[in-house]
């Protein structure tokens, strides 16, 4: 029945698979160590992981970069092996959803191999978008694109004489060359990838750049209004106000990428089973994100201007209100999300005084470095207010443990391909790639059998391993596991908003069904309303509700 799809009320676990298990102990998470874990998943409560790639890949951009659509790297396993996960995923309860890179390859890709050998105007540089360059020898590149991870967004080849030759654009790393979507033969290709995974089993796709692939005719200049995240978006001004929507950029949500959408979602459509695809679609302001889910697109969009809303409780209303009716208005749910593989985990960036921009990341030089105690406090508390709208709603592996940004890498430790491409002056996405804590006394807590860990893990991690949480009263752990059981038994995904009257500005109070939801946004604590309390995020001495703190109660 239209309206009771599993998808629109899920709870959908993000597994960074580098970073979630390793089962050889070579210091690489696997799909081997995924499976092995996938109880302790379904003890917390979810309906469906979604695995960032797992692809062959030479792994310049942590496997971003895909050499092979159809296979597994040999970092992770083998097809085998991801047989083995989504079967037992399958038995547990869990749908598997995988993601889809479709704007870029790796350069390692035969296809752009091939591109790169044949001759300039031939069908196999069409796969790619190939130009020639400016100024008298075409020694500029073609236009003026940046690339996300810093630096200009075009390469140039050498011929095979040697004679510098056309350049290619790549709006993330040289590494990973853009595909020419206007190509029918890279439209063939991909309908054949979905089929292959849809045939293996695969629930839906999380689809990469899903705002990208299309490129404005002509390709023409473009410089970038105003500040934004790497990957685009609006400036922000105080918490969470929006000042200005910035000019889209050639780059970033062509109408044109919808009809690829729409071909893509007769495929999922023949397969049993509720597939979807969920897009990754940083653009504003929201009624734009939902036009990837109108009925015949996409199922979900993940929804990025909750993720970056200040904890203040206007900014807060304003975006649950705004998601609900952009949403709401082309049939879908609205999602939630606070963290991911590609922004500073919430447990720290919650804390954080300062603007802090998509891909950009922290480390030991940025100013007022977060406060642990204040940032765990909001995060838990937001987590509480997130997990009891209704929708979908994201998590990112490790926050039901409470974990921050890693600050503190070693330089020589890092990978990010934005660290490298603007000489350290942004920090990029490792600190919240750092492999999970499993068990506080185990070599790499748990993480594998060995010590290795392919980012060396902090100290303080000890104290919020699994193990350390699991039963504990009051743990970020037990405190998810409350909230998915409840948020299931009350059917919260299913519900709406009522707003709540009487309350000061910094109190975001509302009911969904049977439950009462009442977050403090700000420092002072006030009367505890009357109820049955079913969950807190934090203690709540003398009957009151502190600053940072949220709780569910039942009239």
């Amino acid at each position: 029945m239209t309206g009771s799809e599993w998808w629109r009320t899920a709870v959908i676990y993000q597994i960074y698979p580098r970073s979630f298990a390793d089962a050889n102990g070579d210091g690489m998470g696997d799909l081997t160590g995924i499976t092995n874990r996938l109880p302790a998943l379904r003890a917390l409560g979810i309906d469906a992981i979604w695995l960032s790639p797992f692809y062959t890949s030479p792994q310049n951009d942590a496997g971003y970069d895909v050499a092979d659509y159809c296979d597994v790297d040999p970092l992770f396993g083998t097809l085998a092996d991801f047989d083995t996960l989504q079967h037992t995923a399958h038995e547990l309860g869990i749908r598997v959803i995988v993601d889809l890179v479709p704007n870029h390859s790796s350069s390692e890709h035969p296809w752009f191999e091939a591109a790169l050998a044949a001759a300039e105007g031939s069908e196999e540089r069409a796969h790619y978008i190939f130009r020639d360059g400016q100024g008298e020898n075409g020694d500029l590149p073609p236009n003026n694109w940046d690339s996300v991870f810093g630096g200009n967004a075009w390469t140039r080849v050498t011929n095979p004489d040697g004679t510098p030759g056309q350049w290619y654009l790549h709006l993330f790393d040289t590494t990973q060359p853009d595909f020419d979507w206007d190509n029918e033969w890279v439209k063939a290709q991909f309908r054949d990838v979905l089929r292959f995974w849809l045939d293996r089993g695969a629930d839906g796709f999380r689809v990469d750049v899903a705002h990208g692939m299309i490129k404005a005719a002509g390709l023409p200049d473009y410089t970038p209004p105003v500040a934004g995240g790497s990957m685009g978006g609006a400036s922000t001004e105080g918490p969470g106000i929006i000042t200005e929507w910035p000019e889209t950029a050639p780059y970033w949500a062509q109408d044109g990428v919808h009809d690829i959408y729409r071909d893509w979602r007769l495929i999922l459509d023949e397969y049993p089973g509720d597939r979807i695809l969920a897009a990754e679609a940083w653009v504003d302001p929201l009624s734009h994100v939902a036009e990837w889910v109108r009925p015949d697109e996409m199922h979900q969009a993940f929804n990025f201007a909750y993720l970056e809303t200040a904890w203040a409780g206007p900014a807060l209303r304003r975006v649950i209100d705004d998601s609900l009716a952009a949403f709401g208005a082309v049939g879908a749910p609205s999602t939630w999300v606070l963290s991911n593989h590609d922004v500073v985990r919430h447990a720290s960036r919650l804390a954080l005084n300062h603007e802090n921009l998509q891909g950009h990341g922290i480390g030991p030089t940025t100013p007022d470095l977060p406060d642990n105690v204040i940032g765990l406090h909001r995060a838990r508390a937001a987590s509480a207010l997130m997990l009891a709208l209704p929708g979908s709603s994201y998590l990112y592996q490790g926050e039901e443990l409470g974990l921050p940004e890693v600050i503190h890498l070693p330089d020589s430790a890092r990978e990010d391909p934005t660290w490298f491409r603007t000489n350290g002056e942004r920090y990029g996405r490792d600190g919240c790639r750092v492999p999970l804590p499993w068990e506080a006394a185990a070599p790499s807590y748990g993480f594998g059998p060995s010590a290795e860990s392919w980012l060396p893990q902090p100290d303080e991690w000890a104290g919020l391993a699994r193990d350390a949480q699991v039963g504990v009263a009051g743990s970020t752990l037990e405190l998810y596991t409350l909230a998915l059981g409840l948020r299931r038994e009350h059917a919260l995904g299913l519900g709406s908003v009522e707003w709540l009257d009487g309350h000061a500005d910094e109190i975001v109070a509302l009911r969904n069904g049977a439950v009462t939801v009442v977050a403090n946004t700000g420092a002072t604590s006030v009367p505890l309303p009357a109820g049955e309390l079913l969950l807190a995020s934090g203690p709540l001495p003398g009957n009151t509700l502190p600053g940072d703190t949220t709780v569910w109660l039942r009239a």
